[in-house]
């Protein structure tokens, strides 16, 4: 009995299915329709409809873009190529240098650089830099002290800036190029 009414009651259930109309397809009068592609682009952007690039290159909140693209990131990392990494998250919004040693070549003195980011805007305040210094005697003991170094921070932080700068103009006239007639959105 219990077997028949689940039976039943499924057959049911795919009947409603197939009875029901989801709304997906909305019949359009072709004569309302421009037949230019153009046009077509232009008006479903205007109503809201269809891929908008402000969507994917946006800034903030909850929209997440790849590593690849956003121009801050990519700026970080070149300007630390020249230290091993030891943590380069993209979701997390750090990049953390593995231990490096100071330019002078200084025994048992080396640095760690670790980059925070607040924002994916390039802006100044986006970023926090962090740097540590790890000192140790010849009996191998270290001791690990945050530097407190303005100079430093802000000429990693201007270098990184400037260069993410020149990645987002270079993106921006790509996507110009790309989109050929089509305006691009006011932000931009």
């Amino acid at each position: 009995m219990f077997q028949k009414t689940k039976i039943l009651y499924t057959i049911f259930l795919v009947v409603l299915l197939f009875l029901n109309n989801c709304g997906i397809y909305k019949k359009t009068d072709a004569r309302k329709v421009s037949p230019d592609p153009r046009e077509r682009v232009k008006k479903n952007l205007e109503e809201g409809k269809g891929l908008r690039l402000t969507g994917l290159v946006g800034k903030g909140g909850t929209n997440f873009q790849f590593a690849s693209s956003n121009p801050l990131w990519r700026a970080s990392l070149d300007v630390l190529d020249f230290a091993p990494l030891l943590n380069a998250n993209y979701s997390g919004g750090i990049i953390i240098t593995d231990w490096i040693s100071s330019d002078d070549q200084r025994l048992n003195e080396y640095y760690k650089i670790t980059i925070k980011f607040l924002s994916n805007e390039i802006r100044s305040d986006a970023l926090r830099i962090s740097l540590h210094e790890k000192k140790c005697n010849n009996n191998n003991q270290c001791k690990i002290s945050e530097v407190k170094s303005n100079k430093i921070e802000n000429e990693i932080s201007k270098k990184i800036l400037r260069i993410a700068s020149l990645y987002e103009k270079k993106d921006i006239e790509k996507l110009k190029e790309e989109l050929g007639e089509y305006k691009l959105p006011k932000n931009f």
